[in-house]
């Protein structure tokens, strides 16, 4: 911005967006005190440098009100987590699989956990079939990003909302 462009030669565009030409810096400096403006580089990469006659402090306001926009559009994805066990009943599984539904229909990503203890290690075939039967309930509005594995204690799979 103004003084501190250190370049010998620059591409000059107006203050209202016409395009001046090649030109020196000073020159560029010296049209934009005239305008009562500030001589702000735009492109620093092109060659030569592009700098526009503008009001820097207008500029930065403007750039900050759009990326606090943008910031306002996105859509933060949580992982929310469901927990089960080999031995959870119909409507107990019902009850949990409609938070899922849910969750996926709000965007985020569902961990599903279930969690064995004691001797149900032994039955671990269980647990994959009650997993298997959850990523077969959820297909419609979701896809399995990572299949059953066993972490520990747990089984654990990742689902996540399908792109619609």
């Amino acid at each position: 911005m103004n003084e501190k462009i250190r370049v010998p030669e620059i591409r000059l565009i107006g203050a209202e967006g016409e395009n001046i030409g090649l030109t020196t810096p000073a020159r560029g400096m010296e049209l934009a005190e005239r305008a009562g403006l500030d001589l702000v580089e735009i492109s620093p990469n092109a060659t030569p440098p592009v700098c526009k006659i503008m009001d820097f402090g207008k500029f930065k306001y403007e750039t900050q009100k759009r990326e606090s926009e943008a910031r306002k559009k996105q859509k933060i994805i949580e992982v929310k987590e469901v927990k089960f066990r080999p031995n959870t009943d119909t409507h107990d599984y019902d009850v949990k699989m409609r938070n899922v539904f849910k969750f996926l229909e709000n965007g985020d990503k569902v961990k599903v956990t279930l969690r064995f203890r004691g001797r149900e290690m032994a039955h671990q075939n269980l647990g994959r079939e009650l997993l298997e039967k959850v990523a077969e309930d959820v297909k419609e509005i979701g896809k399995v990003e990572n299949m059953p594995k066993m972490e520990g204690r747990q089984m654990v799979m990742m689902i996540g909302p399908s792109a619609r």
